[in-house]
């Protein structure tokens, strides 16, 4: 009984550690971009994100004033 809980433990132990070694494997054959274009997409992430709530407090606030009239 022992023998195949120790057997068991092997095999999971064995399995994580595959599993690890394969995930460094594919992290190395990303093409990570660079710190320019990594800058880039943020700036741009945080422009339309801005440009977003804007206009859906811009919205909001039009939809507010169109009820306040409507209710009196």
């Amino acid at each position: 009984m022992a023998k195949k809980k120790a057997v068991a433990t092997e095999k999971k132990e064995y399995r994580i550690v595959r599993y690890f070694k394969e995930v460094r494997a594919e992290l190395g054959k990303v093409t990570w971009p660079s710190r320019r274009t990594t800058f880039n997409l943020t700036a741009i992430v945080f422009g339309v994100t801005a440009t977003m709530s804007l206009a859906l407090g811009v919205i909001d606030w039009l939809f507010s004033k169109l009820f306040a009239l409507m209710i009196g």
